[in-house]
């Protein structure tokens, strides 16, 4: 039986070797392991790639969100962080982290509703929570290019400018990614990367970046990723053990020079599926919105009529692996209840979108013949030969 995994990292491992073992000798050879040459030339390749001044290699995408929200808390209320009454509107359609963060900043996250075409936060919703609350409660938000596809970024910095409120942007799935003309990430005043293996640009261990436009902030970054002090033996805030790893960054460096090639595979790829499966009426094809270059960090699906999960199964005995990215909606996850988070309406849509979604394998070096193979068994399954 063939076996088709999401993401084959030995296969793109073999087609990057030469690089990837090159750029490992380097370390081997200089033993420069913490903030070595190679993070500063990865920061600087990155924030030219992404179009901004900095980029701060730090540990996890998680901790680029963390260290930004801490960041911006100095910055603006001069303290080390937010308040409990200090809001955070982001989605309750994404992974675990971004609502966390918020937790871990001080902040009470605002769950707004996701549009079930895009799975992205819903603009109008957000607007719609801030004119029936409290604004002066709302501090920011966190818009995440859920899928590597981005958020409508025009009306969020309209709403962010009209209410006078910070967009740190979760681009963990979607590097390379843009909105118009502009990278994501460069958008709002940080953006967050991830690097976990997975990803876009993904390393052989965790790690992440914060790219920003403004000197005050990535001063503050950098600080914090070292314990909170300019100087190693004098800190100044409460700061974390957050560094990029010189390794991870000699990898990603390496494989970076593949990322616009990939991201273009994927989008081959989905191109694919979207023109074979396009005569399913039971299920519903992810919709690239305009002005949205979508780097397809997953191809999801919705099955309709409850069937997803017999789709997942009938999938998984013909040896295709699928995911279903989320299962559950932040919003009803026990961390965020007992008042540590508020919800706008009732984020109907994201409930309905948990009971649907299945991801299909988009693996960047994935031939024709395999892709055809998924889609000829998915449209058995429908009993479409």
């Amino acid at each position: 039986m063939r076996k088709i995994p999401m993401l084959d990292l030995q296969l793109e491992y073999e087609y990057m070797r030469d690089n990837i073992d090159t750029a490992i000798k380097r370390c081997l050879e200089h033993q420069k392991w913490i903030l070595g040459p190679e993070v500063k030339e990865l920061e600087d390749k990155i924030a030219q790639y992404i179009g901004v001044k900095h980029s701060i290699g730090v540990a996890s995408g998680t901790d680029a969100l963390v260290l930004s929200l801490r960041a911006l808390a100095i910055k603006l209320k001069g303290q080390e962080y937010f308040d409990k009454t200090d809001e955070i509107i982001t989605t309750p359609f994404t992974f675990i982290a971004t609502g966390d963060v918020i937790l871990r900043a001080g902040a009470t996250p605002v769950f707004v509703d996701i549009n079930p075409q895009t799975y992205n936060i819903d603009p109008d919703k957000i607007r719609e929570y801030l004119k029936n609350s409290n604004p002066s409660k709302v501090v920011g938000m966190i818009p995440v290019h859920l899928y590597g596809q981005a958020c409508k970024m025009d009306k969020i910095m309209e709403i962010a400018k009209e209410y006078d409120l910070f967009v740190v942007e979760d681009v963990a799935q979607a590097f390379g990614g843009m909105w118009k003309d502009k990278k994501l990430g460069s958008i709002g005043i940080t953006g967050c990367f991830s690097f976990f293996p997975s990803k876009n640009l993904g390393g052989f261990g965790d790690g992440g970046m914060v790219s920003t436009n403004d000197d005050e902030i990535a001063e503050l970054v950098r600080m914090l990723r070292v314990h909170g002090g300019r100087d190693k033996y004098n800190a100044n805030h409460i700061g974390y053990k957050a560094r990029l790893d010189t390794l991870q960054a000699a990898i990603l460096l390496a494989k970076f020079k593949y990322i616009d090639e990939f991201n273009e595979r994927r989008r081959k790829i989905a191109e694919v599926y979207n023109r074979e499966l396009s005569e399913l009426n039971d299920i519903t094809l992810p919709v690239e919105s305009s002005n949205s270059y979508h780097v397809y960090h997953q191809y999801t699906i919705r099955v309709k009529n409850g069937k997803r999960d017999e789709l997942k199964n009938y999938l998984k005995e013909r040896g295709i692996d699928t995911m279903v990215y989320y299962p559950l909606p932040l919003h009803k996850m026990k961390i965020f209840n007992n008042g540590r988070a508020k919800i706008s309406g009732k984020c109907s849509n994201a409930e309905e979108v948990t009971q649907s979604v299945l991801s299909l394998p988009i693996e960047p070096l994935q031939d024709e013949e395999t892709t055809m193979y998924i889609i000829g068994t998915i449209k058995g399954f429908f009993g479409i030969t």
